[in-house]
């Protein structure tokens, strides 16, 4: 069999198949492109079943591209929170409102303008077109890629871009003509549930008879693909400062910078406790200095908290980073009565640590580090304790406005004091909400001497 008839037999064969076994997916019940849009943005690096109820949740609360694109982005965000990835979300109303000054609230139904759109690839841009408007555009993704290295015994890098483009002219030849829309899902839905990325089903795929990969052997070794760089482990020190006075029942957030990570998302306090090899992973830090250091960094922010114990370990995954996470739990203190008496403890519980310290590269550094943000809040405190015209207005709340925003005073991040009722109305990562939902359920009981 030549290659023209290969490439029929797999159209053929595959939408055969799919018009039996595709999946009742929400978005696949109207041909609305800004519905084919929100989903095809939420499918990124994102599993089906996780996504289902996220979109339908989403749609429901912006049903329109303008509703999207008037809506706060706090709402926004709220509604995207434990999808990850929230530039995503930042993205997607960004361009939503493209679509309203530019195109009248309509989506374009050219390439050019469609590609134009924040966050909208060349994967995203041949979705919309060849499923919200049936245009003979390829899709190509990691799932199209790997279908099709497979099928064609395609030895080339998939990581590399021209690898991309040859796989973009191919998908493009195999698409029959008016049937884009179920040809280029029939692709997707092949990749994602029979030509899997380690266990591959040959036995039930529409298209193995005439798979030259499966026929080679070689199923289990395509596509090509270059490893990419593992994400760089980070130990970060948390803080879970309950709330004292007007502040009871309450714990202290912070809102993250307008750029960059996690851009305006609220979160727990935190430090980094010392980097790590380049090629290991982060190791915990002793609890002792690493209370000193987080102390010393709510210190520097202008808020005084002794931390308690270590309420939990967590982890959080980014594309290039691995947070792994020490949470203590802490309690508000006044400032002017008990700085200093922490300030003594914290100092005390690092040179008693320092003292057994082991000679690895990444314990020195760990403890350099807690020993400098130790050593500048202990003689701060105490310069304080000693001298009170140093003293200056706590950031904190006074209490007739606990919901008061506070600005901290070293990185002039936003803080504020939350409780129960406050977790519907701001958006928090994934890893932040599950720590908050777990200590007001009361999970974290620390013993205290």
């Amino acid at each position: 069999m030549g290659l023209m008839e290969q490439k029929r037999h797999f159209s053929v064969n595959l939408l055969d198949w799919y018009m039996v076994n595709r999946r009742d997916l929400p978005w696949r019940r109207h041909n609305n492109p800004y519905f084919t849009w929100v989903s095809e943005i939420m499918l990124q690096q994102t599993r089906v079943d996780t996504v289902i109820p996220y979109f339908n949740r989403f749609i429901g609360n912006f049903p329109t591209v303008q509703a999207l694109a008037e809506a706060p982005e706090e709402e926004v965000l709220k509604n995207w929170e434990g999808l990850g990835y929230y530039s995503r979300a930042r993205n997607l109303q960004a361009a939503a409102r493209q679509v309203m000054e530019l195109h009248g609230g309509e989506m374009p139904q050219d390439k050019q303008s469609v590609f134009a759109l924040k966050g909208v690839g060349p994967y995203t841009a041949g979705a919309i077109l060849s499923i919200a408007f049936n245009q003979p555009q390829p899709a190509v993704d990691g799932n199209v890629m790997r279908v099709l290295s497979r099928y064609f015994l395609i030895d080339e890098d998939i990581m590399k871009g021209s690898t991309r483009g040859l796989m973009e002219e191919l998908a493009g030849e195999l698409i029959p003509e008016g049937r884009a829309r179920d040809f280029n899902q029939a692709l997707m839905e092949l990749g994602a549930l029979v030509c899997t990325p380690k266990a591959p089903h040959c036995l039930t795929c529409p298209v193995m008879e005439q798979c030259s990969g499966r026929i080679a052997g070689r199923e289990l070794t395509l596509p090509v693909k270059t490893k990419a760089k593992p994400p760089r482990p980070e130990q970060r020190l948390v803080a879970i400062v309950e709330g004292r006075g007007a502040h009871r029942g309450q714990v202290l957030v912070r809102q993250r910078p307008a750029t960059g990570l996690l851009a305006r998302m609220w979160e727990l306090p935190h430090v980094l406790a010392a980097p790590a090899a380049a090629d290991k992973a982060a190791g915990p830090l002793a609890d002792e200095p690493a209370m000193a250091l987080l102390a010393g960094s709510l210190w520097a922010e202008g808020f005084a908290a002794r931390p308690e114990g270590l309420a939990t370990h967590a982890e959080h995954v980014f594309s290039h980073i691995v947070w792994s996470l020490q949470v203590y739990k802490c309690t508000e203190q006044d400032q002017s009565n008990e700085l200093p008496l922490i300030a003594a403890e914290a100092r005390a519980a690092y040179d008693a640590q320092a003292a057994a310290k082991d000679n690895s590269s990444s314990a020195s550094a760990a403890f350099e580090s807690a020993a400098n943000h130790s050593e500048q809040f202990s003689t701060k405190a105490l310069q304080i304790a000693n001298d009170p015209s140093l003293r200056t207005e706590s950031p904190q709340a006074d209490n007739a406005s606990t919901q008061l925003m506070l600005t901290g005073k070293g990185d002039g991040l936003t803080y504020r004091w939350i409780g129960p009722e406050d977790m519907d109305k701001m958006a928090f990562p994934n890893i932040f909400l599950k720590l908050i939902i777990s200590y007001f359920a009361g999970a974290y009981d620390v013993n205290r001497e």
